[in-house]
């Protein structure tokens, strides 16, 4: 199978390399700002955009950039990306890009979208360049909603709280209260609580990967079972 073909790159982005539980990059927005879903949706989609259009330009001047200058352009092809995704935010999305802050411009510096455009954009074409940064993308971008999602719960007892900072005025109505009596754990809201749900997803990955490991060793170990073939010589009367 091709290292390119769409479903291995869907398998490296969404599980096998996935950005943030196997690869460890871009951890520092990942625990910063994922306090409520909404926070983590917003960096997500910003992130998403920036692995895209970088890609997609990395890829489009790979056959005309010198080593020399390789990395100093990439930089200065994210930076642009994210200077365009912060000027959206700022238009309509003005108080979320407040609640983000700095963890918005340091996406420029963001190893995942550095390392995904000299690792892999600039020695693949086009179409393969764009699809890795956007599975590349879509993998950071569900592990920091669920991040999101279960710190929220845990510290709030509800779920998806200030969408309107992202959606408008028609998203005010989408919290939901799972518990009405809930006395909050602080903790997980706090950076604390980051490090050690992130911990967990990370073990809850390799717990699964080692049962899958396990699975196919004892099934390639289990002896074939099949119809056996008898020769028989000589004449049969």
């Amino acid at each position: 199978m091709s290292d390119t073909s769409l479903a291995t790159l869907t398998h490296n982005g969404l599980w096998k390399n996935n950005p943030a539980l196997v690869q460890l990059l871009g951890l520092c927005p990942l625990l910063a700002v994922t306090g409520s879903v909404v926070n983590a949706l917003g960096l997500a989609v910003a992130t998403l955009f920036v692995l895209v259009v970088s890609n997609t330009c990395v890829s489009l001047i790979r056959n005309v950039t010198s080593e020399t200058i390789r990395l100093p352009a990439f930089v200065m092809i994210i930076a642009a990306a994210v200077t365009t995704i912060e000027l959206l935010m700022q238009a309509y999305a003005y108080e979320l890009y407040q609640i983000l802050g700095i963890f918005l411009p340091l996406i420029t510096t963001n190893c995942i979208i550095l390392g995904r455009a000299d690792g892999f954009a600039r020695k693949h074409a086009l179409p393969a360049a764009i699809y890795d940064g956007f599975i590349m993308g879509v993998g950071f971008g569900l592990v920091l909603i669920l991040l999101g999602a279960l710190r929220e719960l845990l510290g709030t007892g509800g779920l998806f709280a200030n969408m309107d900072l992202l959606f408008g005025d028609t998203a005010s109505s989408w919290q939901i209260v799972l518990f009405a009596d809930y006395q909050p754990l602080l903790v997980a809201i706090l950076p604390p609580g980051a490090f050690i749900i992130t911990g967990v997803l990370i073990a809850v990955k390799n717990s699964i990967d080692g049962r899958i490991a396990a699975a196919r060793a004892r099934h390639a170990a289990a002896p074939t079972v099949g119809s056996k073939r008898v020769r028989v010589t000589g004449t049969i009367s």
